[in-house]
């Protein structure tokens, strides 16, 4: 479990596998644009997309999550 309370690792996932493909713009944020203008002919395979470059950005807010509240 040492894995995902790295600091380390969890940004090194979120700028590797949460923003890959870069170009023309990265991956996660072109199927947010997507599920914010309403995901009309969304499939399976395209949620599976969200969570999967989605899944980084959740262990990052939750470390950022588990720091505030040691606080």
């Amino acid at each position: 479990m040492d894995i995902i309370n790295n600091w380390k690792i969890v940004l090194l996932l979120c700028l590797t596998l949460g923003l890959a493909p870069y170009f023309p713009e990265p991956h996660i944020l072109g199927k947010v644009k997507w599920i914010m203008g309403g995901a009309a002919g969304m499939k399976p395979m395209d949620w599976f997309d969200v969570i999967l470059h989605g899944f980084p950005f959740v262990l990052l807010i939750r470390l950022l999550v588990i720091k505030v509240l040691k606080k």
